[in-house]
């Protein structure tokens, strides 16, 4: 298995352009917001059956793949899972935020998703490297991580 510097030299070879980075730091977080926006968009009443309704809002598919994606992090870095964690539970709190809205959820949230993959296909474009999830599935889940790695270099946190 490949530790999480490991991931992140695989990752960053495509991730070259100053363009196409920067393309990313809006693209990655908009489409991991929105996949758990629809996910929180599809039905699932026997997770809201046993819980108090102030948690209805948290209570959805998104946030059982936030609990088994942090089981990923957990064995590259407990480090960075803990912040993928933080980052996770704003954007869970976000899309608690839109749950109670008029529009559907899935709206806005498809919209996002189609808007930051059309991002995320012109800076590779632009990079000239196709995206790294095409080699491997992980690397859908490495690029939050590979961001949130910026932030620890630049504050001096250890990953």
């Amino acid at each position: 298995m490949k530790n999480i510097h490991q991931w992140f030299d695989a990752y960053g070879e495509s991730h070259q352009n100053p363009v196409n980075k920067r393309l990313h730091w809006i693209c990655v977080p908009a489409i991991f917001f929105s996949i758990l926006a629809l996910l929180a968009s599809i039905p699932a009443p026997y997770l809201h059956s046993w819980a108090p309704s102030v948690w209805e809002p948290y209570l959805h598919y998104g946030t059982v793949l936030v609990l088994l994606g942090l089981l990923f992090y957990l064995r590259l870095s407990v480090p960075m899972a803990v912040g993928v964690g933080l980052f996770s539970a704003l954007c869970l709190w976000g899309v608690a935020q839109m749950w109670y809205s008029s529009l559907p959820l899935w709206i806005p949230a498809l919209s996002i998703f189609v808007v930051a993959w059309i991002g995320q296909f012109v800076g590779h474009k632009i990079e000239g490297a196709k995206p790294s999830f095409l080699k491997d599935l992980q690397f859908l889940l490495i690029g939050p991580a590979w961001l949130l790695g910026f932030l620890y270099r630049r504050w001096g946190l250890p990953y």
